[in-house]
């Protein structure tokens, strides 16, 4: 169960970055760091989004 919650994280932070204008190479790096680095990539994440 907790494997599917980080997949669905992984998957709405890709879509997320897209969604805002960003680069598609920008969203793959995210998708990845979210990948390896769960708890620290969502929280880099949702500190650089709102830029």
């Amino acid at each position: 169960m907790l494997f599917l919650a980080h997949i669905v994280l992984c998957v709405w932070a890709y879509r997320d970055s897209i969604r805002r204008g960003k680069s598609t190479e920008f969203a793959i790096i995210i998708l990845l760091a979210m990948l390896f680095f769960p708890i620290i990539g969502l929280i880099v994440y949702l500190i650089i989004r709102n830029d």
